[in-house]
């Protein structure tokens, strides 16, 4: 990366990820901006084109005064008003604030209390129809080390989607400053709560018409998730898995883009690979997540994703919680009715053939297990096609909840602890079986 702006310079010790090492080709300098976008913040751009670094010719005095200043409008704790917003940045423009980012770099608390402030203003109406100005701030800030000057960068993201009022200059912004790119590295790089940021900066992102062309770049060009997953670790693999559960659903077209890019398959390689159970788990939670969303059954059944779960549903050496995951996301996405009409019979009697295995084993003991299994078939037998299937023999599993409910020797008394834990869905579930009988 080759850092030439004065903005860039405030940071050149940044590391980047020699995992990703085509994140940024090259970073923009200076463009012309159209001054006209920001009504009242001519001011401001004026001053931030003449000089990126006022705070080194700040005074102690002056210095002090500015930053007890920003202490007390970040520490406010409502949301200031426009005019006050306004007031704020005549007193104490934002070239000075950003300078002090600079000067004070080695301070983490004088760093963290201007990084406060400077949240506040962008979170503002009229702070955030600014940030087009300073994109290079922006691009700057995410590729730093100091993690409050990242965080802040990455909310500037949102508060630019979110209040920059015209959505055409704040995709420009993006384009321009090759900030998708960076955004990515934050996530798969970042902490936890920079992640987290990243992961609404990029879903608003995907809200956006034009938007959803910067993630899904045309013909394989541009940054691709999955070749970052394949070099990222097993936690930026997951991280990547819960944007794409995000961008899932965000809408149609990008569960459909999702879905032309192949990247349900990471899905597919997480969960087939489990040799870690606590990875395995985290990318079935995901995909419970993604599963709620109503479209999810037409794109995950067209893959090989269900065939996957049963195979986890029936590993013996798997965590009883991985297996009940695994046994809730297939009844998600079996619980309409068009998911008949996608997936191929003989792949839901396997399914519910190990589903019957957990319930007919003498040695599952499990009572969290149990109430996942019913619950999964209460979803399934929601449908006519579903309780055709649960009546079909094999498996016939209707039958076998309901001899098992009546047994004596014990099986029937971990059926009932199963429905009174939820007495309201998983009761009901029991019910569905014995009236389809």
């Amino acid at each position: 990366v080759h850092i030439t702006s004065p903005v860039h310079r405030w940071w050149r010790s940044t590391s980047f990820p020699s995992q990703i090492p085509s994140l940024c080709p090259s970073c923009p300098h200076n463009r012309n901006q159209n001054p006209e976008r920001d009504r009242g913040g001519e001011k401001q751009q004026q001053q931030h084109h003449h000089q990126m670094d006022p705070a080194a010719e700040m005074d102690t005095g002056e210095l002090d005064a500015l930053l007890r200043a920003a202490a007390d409008f970040a520490s406010y704790p409502g949301t200031h008003g426009e005019d006050t917003v306004r007031q704020f940045l005549e007193q104490f423009p934002l070239p000075k604030l950003l300078g002090v980012l600079q000067s004070q770099a080695d301070l983490p608390e004088t760093v963290e209390t201007v990084a406060a402030c400077l949240d506040k203003v962008f979170s503002s109406r009229y702070g955030a129809s600014l940030l087009p100005s300073y994109g290079e701030f922006i691009q700057a800030g995410l590729l730093t080390n100091s993690n409050s000057i990242k965080q802040l960068a990455c909310k500037a993201v949102v508060h630019l989607l979110d209040k920059a009022g015209d959505i055409a200059v704040a995709v420009d912004t993006f384009v321009q400053h090759n900030l998708y790119p960076l955004l990515i590295n934050c996530l798969v790089e970042g902490d936890e709560e920079i992640s987290a940021i990243v992961l609404d900066a990029i879903k608003r992102l995907a809200e956006i018409p034009t938007g959803t062309d910067i993630i899904f770049p045309p013909d394989g060009q541009g940054l691709q998730l999955n070749k970052v997953a394949a070099q990222s670790s097993s936690m930026a693999r997951i991280r990547i898995l819960s944007l794409i559960a995000k961008l899932f659903g965000a809408s149609s077209c990008t569960a459909t883009a999702i879905r032309d890019s192949n990247l349900l398959s990471l899905f597919e390689d997480e969960i087939k690979d489990r040799k870690d159970m606590l990875k395995t788990l985290s990318a079935l939670e995901v995909l419970y997540e993604l599963a709620e969303h109503p479209h999810s059954n037409m794109f995950l059944l067209k893959t090989s994703l269900l065939q996957h779960i049963t195979d986890v549903i029936n590993d013996p050496s798997a965590d009883s919680i991985v297996r009940s995951r695994a046994s809730l996301i297939s009844g998600r996405l079996l619980s309409s009715a068009d998911a008949f009409m996608t997936i191929e019979k003989s792949c839901v009697t396997n399914l519910l053939l190990a589903i019957d295995k957990i319930l007919r084993t003498e040695e599952s003991q499990n009572t969290d297990e149990i109430e996942s299994a019913l619950e999964t078939l209460g979803l399934i037998g929601t449908t006519t096609q579903g309780a055709c299937l649960l009546l079909s023999d094999p498996p016939n599993i209707a039958r076998h909840v309901v001899e098992m409910s009546f047994d004596r020797q014990g099986r029937g008394k971990h059926l009932v602890s199963s429905s009174t834990t939820n007495p309201v869905s998983h009761w009901q579930s029991l019910q569905k079986l014995f009236l389809l009988e």
